[in-house]
């Protein structure tokens, strides 16, 4: 097919359209975004551009080749067997990368694409049954009754927790963690939620490894950051700041991320492995950051999104899964955390609101 046609299958919300400009024509009746984004991939450039979430840092555009966009498509059907016909649900903002592949992996492949408001719960007023879907964390957590109406879901924008993990195991759709970026036209690798091997069930999620898809290269960098070659979906390699460890060449453990150690006193620390331990005592949201200090140069704390809780520290402090330099120094409360329109939280603005920064 041509790379700017729509793959004869196609429909989306039950309708199927002769023409492109039939298509605009019903989508500005339900998101300007979507006919707005619609017109840029239809047109003569050989790219698009997508926004990076600025979750890790300042939201910036990157140009995306639209032979690459495809070849990403079609990567996520080949991985998943998602043929033409496929029933999926857009829930996520067209705005970023996530919520543009699903519809152009509907375009491409020919789906039965359906679209609903992004909001943090996306299957509250569904009924039917979809073969595919792609959600953020939060989304997941708040369907969890509902989920059984999904076969297949991808998670990603964030981590996915220990606690959501264990109560994923229960459910009948088939779940996967995934790891990419806007860089990576979304995601490279993925991980079973479910099915894990009895070793890495008994202990906790992270310990988990997530697959590379295929035609993809990885290695690590001199600070053990992950960099991939793909050059079906990018022209240049791409250095990423996510700390790993490597199993073979073909799939890796995400450790943290390379920007978030924490130097406290000449000692490192990684906050997203201390989080994944504090997640089985924790049931609110929350962070670890370093802030100031003028004796260690940085020390730890734990940001949660709660009325104050005096207790907590306490809590903390005799967690045997922590060792003494993974207690954290003090803890702050904040009713909400500031997130992205998708659900992850941005911790630089919500450090401001504490006045941290």
């Amino acid at each position: 097919m041509d790379i700017k046609g729509v793959h004869k299958d196609f429909t989306l919300n039950g309708n199927s359209f002769s023409s492109k400009d039939e298509l605009l024509t019903y989508t500005e009746k339900i998101s300007p975004e979507m006919t707005s984004f619609l017109e840029e991939w239809f047109n003569d450039k050989n790219y698009i551009v997508a926004q990076t979430s600025g979750s890790t840092g300042v939201p910036k555009s990157i140009s995306l080749d639209k032979t690459f966009v495809v070849n990403s498509a079609k990567a996520t059907s080949t991985y998943f067997n998602l043929s033409a016909k496929t029933s999926a649900l857009l829930c996520l903002p067209i705005s970023y990368i996530a919520g543009k592949m699903m519809l152009i992996r509907a375009l491409v492949l020919g789906w039965h694409l359906e679209v609903t408001p992004s909001s943090a719960t996306p299957l509250h007023d569904r009924t039917k049954t979809y073969d595919f879907a792609a959600m953020v964390p939060l989304q997941v957590e708040n369907s969890l009754p509902k989920l059984h109406q999904i076969k297949k879901l991808i998670v990603g924008g964030g981590p996915v927790s220990n606690a959501l993990f264990k109560k994923l195991q229960t459910s009948a759709t088939k779940v996967y963690e995934t790891y990419g970026m806007t860089e990576t036209i979304t995601h490279i690798a993925v991980k079973p939620i479910q099915n894990l091997s009895e070793k890495s069930s008994k202990n906790n999620f992270s310990n988990s490894f997530f697959n590379v898809l295929p035609n993809i290269t990885i290695y690590k960098d001199q600070r053990n950051c992950l960099v991939i070659k793909a050059p079906k979906i990018s022209k240049d390699i791409i250095f990423t700041n996510d700390v790993v460890h490597l199993i073979s060449d073909t799939q890796f453990e995400w450790l943290g991320r390379y920007d978030s150690i924490i130097n406290s006193g000449g000692i490192k620390l990684n906050p997203e492995k201390i989080e994944r331990k504090l997640a089985e005592l924790i049931s609110n949201r929350f962070f670890l950051t370093g802030i100031p200090d003028p004796k260690l140069g940085q020390k730890m704390v734990l940001v949660v999104a709660s009325e104050p809780d005096p207790s907590l520290l306490s809590k903390v402090k005799s967690f045997q899964k922590l060792s003494k330099f993974e207690i954290p120094k003090e803890i702050f409360f904040l009713k909400e955390f500031t997130t992205t329109s998708s659900g992850k939280i941005q911790r630089k603005e919500t450090l401001e609101k504490l006045k941290l920064l």
